[in-house]
């Protein structure tokens, strides 16, 4: 059975996303001695990047609000993440979430979350593109340990209280927040609470006095890592989702809906009814760019080559237009090291060497009636944050024609780094010629 999951894609609003990530996390000595707890690396990733990949199609800022070893953030995204600029508010003397926000400017909705817990990409999508303000929460069996809400039949909360004494039911507060820039100004105004620290929860209860907000409780997941013992059992609990991605691969024929983007869809998989798109765009003569830079002319002949080829161990995602028509398809696979040629650099020899066991390859076709529409780049974002939950160790290693300029300025674009280049025989019978090759240019040291 085949789990439809979705990505989210830049909509046509924006938010800032406040990011908290000021704390010490003392229970996780003695590694956040050096490190802070959001830049752990979980599967590869660190705890926060699994976050920024989550919320960088929705939001237009990070505000990434730290202290301890401010510079080991700074150091490691830098100003950016996935095209997303990164800001950083320093939380000085004042304690605790509510001092975390205050004097943070924003003139719309924002979101606020924790910077040391992973979600799926499906709760936080619920969370982000729901109508309502509202909150992640999960059912726990010690809510004494938790901020806990009570709710309404309508699953609206009412107040929320920090490790309740009395009965108010079991809902955890997750962190992860939507909010109307309103709760920006509450936090202002809160009091310092008998912990002797200013608490969002406080905000957050003078917000549900005249505004809705929602309790969506999670359906998939949420990872939190509190003690050094916690990040092997998470990395497994990943690892099992990843399993069960492989095994979900659509099979030919059929797609499963992963992202919407402006007038497009992208699946995972090629249905029945693209394929014969897919043959007439591929033999198409008066498309000099298929024609001239890929050999897709014998490559998708007829559905019985297609077929073959598809089941190949590629995977497949495709770029469909709401009314129906295939735009785009791009295809990932495990490859080989290619040969490099004698003329390049060792340097190029040993990236490839080093990371021979994990070298995979891609290739995308935007048809003509797209080209230019800057469709392109959202697609390869969509595309690649799925294929890297599948393989997360994955390291892409690509090639193409020296003579083809637009493709490699695309690959620099897309954060690639040109490390030599082979020479091979063409499948459309062109002869010898030179094929440059590129690798991921973050992965590369």
């Amino acid at each position: 059975m085949i789990t439809i999951r979705i990505i989210p894609l830049k909509s046509l609003f924006f938010m800032k996303a406040i990011i908290l990530a000021a704390g010490r996390w003392t229970r996780l000595r003695p590694i956040t001695d050096t490190i802070p707890k959001p830049l752990i690396k979980i599967r590869g990733k660190s705890i926060l990047e699994h976050l920024l990949e989550q919320l960088c199609h929705d939001v237009d800022e990070f505000i990434l609000v730290v202290n301890y070893k401010k510079e080991v953030f700074i150091d490691t995204l830098w100003n950016n993440y996935c095209g997303v600029p990164i800001s950083y508010k320093k939380q000085w003397e004042e304690k605790w979430t509510g001092a975390a926000i205050k004097w943070i400017p924003c003139n719309d909705d924002v979101l606020i979350v924790y910077a040391d817990s992973i979600f799926s990409h499906d709760d936080i999508y619920t969370l982000i593109h729901s109508e309502s303000y509202g909150c992640l929460v999960q059912e726990v069996n010690n809510p004494e340990k938790y901020g806990i809400f009570s709710q309404d039949i309508n699953w609206n909360a009412i107040k929320v209280i920090e490790k309740p004494q009395e009965d108010i039911g079991n809902l955890a507060n997750l962190w992860a927040y939507k909010f109307s820039r309103k709760i920006l100004t509450l936090a202002e105004k809160i009091k310092v609470s008998p912990r002797g620290e200013y608490e969002l929860t406080d905000a957050i209860n003078e917000f549900c006095k005249t505004n809705t907000f929602k309790l969506f409780p999670i359906k998939w997941y949420f990872l939190d890592i509190s003690y050094p013992d916690d990040i092997e059992k998470v990395e497994k609990i990943l690892q099992k989702q990843t399993q069960k991605l492989l095994q979900d691969k659509p099979h030919y024929g059929t797609a499963t809906l992963i992202a919407p983007l402006r007038n497009y869809k992208i699946f995972y998989g090629i249905k029945d009814k693209h394929i014969p798109q897919l043959i007439e765009y591929s033999q198409d003569e008066s498309d000099t760019a298929i024609q001239k830079n890929t050999s897709d002319k014998n490559r998708f002949q007829n559905i019985e080559s297609i077929q073959e080829w598809y089941n190949k161990e590629r995977h497949i995602f495709t770029l469909i237009h709401t009314d129906g028509s295939l735009g785009g398809i791009w295809w990932w696979r495990a490859c080989g090291a290619p040969h490099i040629s004698e003329y390049t650099s060792i340097t190029g020899k040993n990236i490839l060497k080093r990371y021979e066991a994990n070298l995979h390859t891609n290739a995308i076709r935007i048809y003509k009636n797209l080209r230019g529409s800057r469709i392109a780049t959202p697609f390869v974002n969509a595309a690649s944050m799925y294929y890297r939950d599948i393989f997360p160790d994955a390291i892409m290693c690509i090639d193409t024609d020296e003579s083809n300029i637009p493709l490699q300025k695309a690959y620099e674009k897309w954060w690639y780094l040109q490390i030599g280049y082979w020479e091979n025989n063409k499948s459309t019978g062109l002869g010898k010629h030179k094929r440059l090759i590129y690798i991921e240019e973050w992965k590369k040291s």
